[in-house]
Order: C-alpha cells, then structure tokens, then sequence
C-alpha cells in the first residue's frame, strides 16, 4: 500500500487509495455505455459485433492504464464518441460507393496511420502548435456539430426519424416501442442528471434496456428477425467469457492506400483533425476541474499524458476498434476527489472486469443507446454557447458550416472541410492573409484536393 501512495504521490495531492478507487469507479460508470453504444455502431459498418466490444474494453484498458501509471492523471480512455460516428456512418459508407468490399479494414487502417502520426506529433511536441492554429469559433462549431451528428444518429437508430421522400427526414412512428422506450430513456438520463446521480447515463441505457426486455415479455415489442429485430434478453449459452478478437485483430487494408492516396489522406486527416482537439480540450478541462493546472494555466507533464491516447488508437486499431481518446466523463471521477493516476488505472480494472459481461452489453439494442446519443449530443451543444456570431466574418461563417454540415450533409469529415474551406478563401477575400497558419494552407490544399476526387472521381 505504501509504495502505492509513494508512486502516484496521493498525498502531495491530498487524497488516498480509497478516495482513488471510489472515484475511478464513478468515471467508469460514467462512460460504460460505450461498451454498448460503440459495439452497436461499429456493426453497422460489417464488423463483428463481439469482437467489437472485446476490442474497446481492451484497449480501453491499455490506453487508461497508460495514462494513469506515466503520466499519473485521472483520466480515462476509450473509442471516442463522434469519430466512432465517423467512422460507421461517413468512411464506411464512402468507402462502400467507391466499391471496397471491407471498407472498415480500410477505416482502421486510417486510424493505425493516425495513431503513428500522433505518436510522432508528441514526441516532438508539435501538437499544441496545431490547436492554436485553428481559430476558436472553428474548433467550437466542429465540437456543437458532432453534437448534433451524433444526436441525429441516435434518434435514426430508435426509429425517432425516418427517410421521406419529399422533405428527406420525417418523424417516425412515435407508437413504436423503440421510439416510446428512447423517449422514456432519455427522460430518465434527464432525472438523474439533475439529482447528480453517478452513471446517469449508463443507467440511462440499462433501463431502458430492461423496459424493452418487459415490452418483449408482455408481446409489445415483437421479436422478427427478417426485420432486424432481435431479442433484448441476454444468451448466456456460451458462457462469460469474452467474445474472440480473431474477427478484427489486425485487419488492415494497405493496398488501399496506393490506389486511392488523397482519399486516404482526407479519412485520416478527419479522424487526426478530430481527435486532436477533443483529446487537448478534454486533458485541460479535466485537469482544470481537479486543479492540476500550474499557475500559467499549462497541463504540466503534458507530454505521456498526450502520448496515451496516441498509443491508445494504436493498440485500438490493432485490436479492431475506432480511435480512443480522453474522456470528458472523467471530470465525474475529479468531483469524487480523484487527482492522480489511481483513479485512472481503477478505471481501467473496471474496464477489464467488464470483460465477463459481454452477454449484457451485446443484447442492449440501439434504442436503448439512443437516450446516451441524445445527451452526449447535448452536452457537445454547450460548445455553440462559446461561438462569436459578430467580428471577423471568415471565424463566423467557419464555425457555422463547420456546425450543420455535419448533421446535413451527416458527415463530420465535410463539416470540417467546408469550415476551413470557408474560413481560408474569407480571410484571403477580406485582406486578412496574413491571419491564415501555414498549418490552415495545408488543411486548405488537402480538402481543395478533395473536392476535386468528388468532382472528378478516379
């Protein structure tokens, strides 16, 4: 126990093992409902279910560990919300059109190459360079629009909205127990979230899971699986112990890259673009929150704390899942009292210890995610509060296109590429060239380069 104390040197912070613990328990809790919202998605880009949540627990685990023992903060990892969106329901689709079998080998081979190119960005520090390079009311407009991204995904997956063909989306059927149950869902997350009730989310999900599994018990929700509608109730047949990572484990498409370089470079520019500011933005809120910010309102020890997250999508893509990131969720753990990497590998514990509950975690259908979706969604909105819609006209007009072409067009890749687009030609059309960051020219250059490949494909 004393070495414990002396490693992560809880009392220079002024905590202790069991205030760690507790409050890494509360971030897990906090954000489990990735175990059942990222499986969820990334099967509907033809990956394996199970294999899925195998492989972001894990890497979950390696990446928050990472975090917790070198770089000793209280921060937790997993596959991020919104690239994971991106990944599902932007690549994978893309990729589909463009005639690629297996397009999610492809995705995650994007993230590999994204995971390298950010391990190379922290040793030398490049990192924090390239989030000052982009303007604020872009970086805020990109954050509100992953929000509403992933909140439109979530109400798509419960049957909340639907295709027509006049106005494009329609209210669905709201007598549907998929779409009355999210409601009922969200409204709970709602509840809890005001009584500060730890988990709120994830209780969020499992409740509403459990009135579905009620639904199909008294006939209401009707089991048809030519219609994709499965059982709710969990299959213990094949025991508790984790589903086989065989089915996503090193499954990468490199042939790809030769064939198609600038539509390679466009997917991981997206992920590298996203990932870089949510990770950056969630370590200096975290450690705001716990008073780990020196006195000039730096991250000291930035560097292993900005390395665990590279490495983390690395092992993540290896594994077979999308990019891991830092958890806004931990703040949860920070209120608790966590402040050092204690918290973090706790965290990481639960993540391996909910290896054995994949039969739960896999029943849980997406109508059950869809309140999670809903207020992840909500809480990335908060961003647009930071907007400027008055002074320069290219930082107004950027973050706005930024912020609903993503749910409009549903891409997070074309939000980001219409908001510097926009934001580049502005500066240069109101004299103000000198503002643009060499970094901007080559975001710039890169998407012009886009535009041409959709304009006048290979």
């Amino acid at each position: 126990m004393e070495k414990i104390i002396r490693f992560f040197k809880l009392e220079e912070h002024g905590t202790d093992v069991k205030t760690e613990v507790i409050a890494g328990i509360t971030t897990f809790l906090s954000m489990a409902y990735i175990l059942a919202v990222n499986p969820s998605m990334l099967a509907a880009a033809g990956m394996d279910q199970g294999a899925v949540f195998t492989a972001t627990a894990v890497s979950a685990a390696i990446a928050t560990i990472i975090m917790g023992v070198f770089a000793n903060y209280p921060v937790a990892l997993a596959s991020g919300m919104g690239l994971n969106a991106y990944f599902a329901f932007t690549v994978c689709p893309m990729l589909t059109d463009m005639g690629v079998t297996d397009p999610w080998k492809v995705a995650l081979t994007a993230i590999l190459v994204e995971g390298l190119i950010f391990i190379l960005l922290s040793v030398f520090k490049f990192r924090e360079a390239l989030v000052n390079a982009v303007p604020a009311n872009l970086k805020y407009g990109i954050s509100a629009g992953i929000g509403l991204f992933i909140a439109f995904v979530g109400l798509q997956g419960s049957g909340f909205v639907s295709d027509d063909a006049s106005t494009l989306v329609v209210l669905g059927s709201v007598g549907s127990p998929q779409v009355v149950l999210a409601f009922v869902g969200l409204i709970l997350i709602g509840i809890m979230w005001h009584f500060k009730i730890k988990g709120a989310i994830l209780w969020g999900i499992l409740g509403t899971w459990v009135l579905g599994i009620l639904a199909e018990l008294t006939g209401w929700y009707a089991v048809n699986p030519d219609l994709g509608v499965y059982s709710l109730i969990p299959n213990f047949s094949s025991g508790i112990l984790p589903p086989s990572l065989a089915p996503t484990f090193f499954k990468f498409d490199f042939a790809f890259v030769g064939q198609h370089f600038i539509n390679f470079a466009a997917i991981v520019f997206a992920f590298l673009f996203v990932d870089l500011f949510d990770t950056v933005g969630t370590l200096i809120g975290v450690a705001d929150q716990g008073g780990l910010l020196d006195k000039e309102g730096k991250l000291p020890n930035a560097g292993p704390a900005l390395m665990s997250d590279a490495i983390g999508t690395v092992a993540g893509s290896v594994l077979g899942t999308s990019t891991v990131t830092s958890y806004v969720e931990s703040t949860a753990g920070v209120a608790e009292g966590g402040r050092t990497g204690l918290t973090a590998v706790s965290s990481a514990i639960m993540f391996v210890l909910a290896l054995f509950l994949s039969p739960i975690f896999l029943a849980i259908p997406s109508f059950a995610t869809t309140p999670a979706l809903l207020f992840v969604g909500l809480l990335m909105m908060k961003s647009v509060l930071k907007m400027k819609f008055e002074g320069d006209i290219a930082d107004i007009v950027g973050g706005f296109l930024a912020l609903v072409m993503m749910p409009f067009t549903y891409s997070i890749a074309n939000g980001i590429m219409f908001g510097i687009l926009s934001w580049v030609i502005l500066k240069v059309c109101t004299g103000k060239v000198k503002d643009i960051h060499p970094v901007m020219w080559v975001a710039f250059g890169l998407f012009v380069l886009r535009i041409i490949t959709l304009v006048m494909p290979a």
